[in-house]
């Protein structure tokens, strides 16, 4: 019994000093305060969006809402697995949050594309809220999004280079252990010398999934970049300033200035170029 007791605590102090080793260069990495961020966006979009109606369906509240909430969920979760050097496991969650940005696109879309006043319920998006109908599969909702001329702009910008491809390789090399060092990457009482390198990859696969959602989501629905300035002046009675209803929440403008301008010019421009919204 001793010698067991002996023996947990050696490995213990082993791996202590295995992580002080890896320091701050993991703990501090840039990833982790970009999760939070991202979060946070999801959360305050998640608000933004509830006072919405989502024409085409029989939901009280606008299903972004709800959408927007699990995806901040997931991305609460990635940080704290990330955190404990899980980064295998990190990986499926970021195929996670890709295929529900993707899911939302598709709904949103499709939503556009069949609601009309003789069709006032979209049954194949309303059944699928309600729980009678699976939403289809990822190809088939992927191909949906390619094929369709009102984000063909987005689409071919996203498409110009095998960027998407290869994140969505990378997610599943490692929830399919396609190769051996996959799974070493869920091991944290290892020392990897490449786990930066890991981390600094994972980063970028986190902000094209981020970028390739605000892109499809905003080009398609630029009324949700829309600030409370002008409903809290309606419903206070006031008079809302002229224009204000074109006037973008600061978060959004706040996202758009750190996340897309900087590492897509090419997409911030498209969505300036179609939206009516004053984003800057």
């Amino acid at each position: 019994m001793e010698n067991k007791y002996l023996s947990a605590k050696a490995k213990s102090l082993h791996t202590n000093k295995k992580m002080e080793q890896l320091g701050k260069d993991y703990t501090d990495h840039k990833v982790f305060a970009q999760l939070s961020e991202f979060a946070d966006f999801y959360d305050s979009l998640a608000y933004n969006t509830m006072g919405f109606v989502s024409q085409g369906t029989e939901a009280i509240f606008n299903l972004n809402t709800y959408v927007f909430r699990s995806i901040k969920g997931t991305l609460d979760s990635i940080n704290k697995i990330l955190s404990d050097r899980r980064i295998n496991d990190s990986y499926a969650l970021l195929r996670k949050f890709y295929d529900s940005t993707i899911i939302n696109v598709y709904t949103n879309l499709y939503l556009n594309d069949h609601f009309t006043l003789d069709n006032f319920i979209v049954e194949h998006i309303d059944n699928w809220i309600k729980g009678k109908q699976k939403i289809p599969g990822y190809r088939e909702i992927s191909n949906y999004i390619k094929d369709t001329e009102k984000l063909k702009p987005i689409t071919n910008l996203l498409s110009k280079d095998k960027l998407y491809k290869d994140v969505r390789d990378r997610c599943n090399d490692h929830i399919h252990y396609n190769y051996y060092y996959n799974l070493m990457y869920n091991d944290n009482e290892i020392h990897l010398p490449n786990i930066i390198k890991a981390l600094d990859t994972f980063s970028k696969d986190l902000t094209a999934v981020f970028v390739q959602h605000f892109a499809y989501f905003f080009y398609l629905n630029d009324h949700y970049m829309m600030s409370t300035d002008y409903i809290d002046n309606l419903d206070m009675g006031m008079t809302p300033e002229e224009d204000s209803q074109y006037w973008v929440a600061p978060f959004i403008q706040e996202i758009f200035d750190k996340w897309i301008k900087p590492k897509r010019k090419d997409i911030a421009d498209e969505i300036k170029s179609k939206s009516l919204m004053k984003l800057e």
